[in-house]
């Protein structure tokens, strides 16, 4: 859906010491308990709604256009916790995800364009102009510190085993399909509709970092462990960068999805190293 509307429309934003800015910290705090703390330890899961539920008060009392974007995203993030985000490639786990990560991209984008008459969200494709040298040096940078990273992240930390040890021809598919089909959600969710919401009514870095350690939790439970924030983290602050400046849908998940076939690639490398010895020091 291409558009001319522009992605910071003139609105008040908020400093991060304000009622506002601690509505946004409660909400990064429950997206932390509820998909980080309570992946490695699922009893205290059912703590996380105890923020989210104060961020809504918070929000509320503090102003009234911001806590209508605000409940976009906590109700979004409180239908995601309603399954399990781990690695399962099962044809049931991929319905059950397609419908729910589906229903929170297209539901926060019809409610903001036609109920709140807001065209905050949007997905920018940049017709008609080339990437720039810098733009494919980047995709290229990309490309090498994946394939250098990645295999010494996933075998030397074993998150790999996080992933099924994928052995027929149709669950590599599977695997392949659902790394790469998260990977274009996390961009039309976590950049296109969290950070423009919160972008509207924040700094640019406010609402990055607050997007991020939302994303950063949800990619715990997904199975980026141990020290997976160390890569994730930088990831997640430069993919919102990417996207503000270059104004394009197409390049940012381009982006992504260079990293995510070497996820791809690494996961199927580490179950099975004599099948695809592509890789180095490990």
């Amino acid at each position: 859906m291409d558009t001319p509307t522009r992605l910071e429309p003139e609105t008040r934003r908020f400093a991060l010491i304000s009622w506002p800015g601690l509505a946004a910290v409660l909400l990064a705090l429950s997206a932390f308990v509820l998909f980080g703390v309570g992946t490695s330890f699922p009893e205290l899961r059912g703590f996380g709604y105890v923020p989210m539920v104060a961020s809504l008060i918070v929000a509320w009392i503090a102003d009234r256009n911001f806590a209508r974007d605000f409940s976009v995203i906590a109700g979004c993030l409180g239908l995601i916790s309603s399954i399990s985000v781990e690695a399962d490639i099962s044809w049931t786990n991929i319905a059950r995800m397609g419908v729910v990560l589906s229903a929170v991209v297209i539901g926060p984008w019809l409610i903001t364009r036609y109920w709140f008459k807001d065209n905050t969200i949007v997905f920018p494709l940049r017709r008609g102009q080339k990437w720039t040298r810098l733009e494919w040096a980047w995709l290229a940078f990309v490309i090498v510190v994946a394939w250098l990273v990645l295999p010494q992240y996933f075998m030397r930390t074993g998150v790999y085993l996080n992933w099924p040890p994928v052995t027929e021809w149709d669950e590599i598919v599977r695997l392949f399909f659902g790394v790469n089909a998260v990977g274009i959600w996390d961009e039309l969710f976590f950049i296109c509709t969290v950070f423009a919401l919160l972008r509207k009514h924040f700094a640019f870095w406010t609402a990055n970092v607050f997007t991020t350690v939302i994303f950063v939790s949800f990619l715990w439970e997904l199975g980026y462990r141990s020290i997976g924030p160390v890569l994730t983290i930088p990831f997640a602050l430069v993919q919102a960068y990417i996207f503000t400046k270059t104004k394009s849908l197409p390049y940012t998940v381009t982006v992504h999805l260079l990293f995510d076939a070497l996820v791809f690639l690494t996961i199927v490398y580490a179950h099975h190293p004599e099948a695809l010895p592509i890789f180095i020091g490990v």
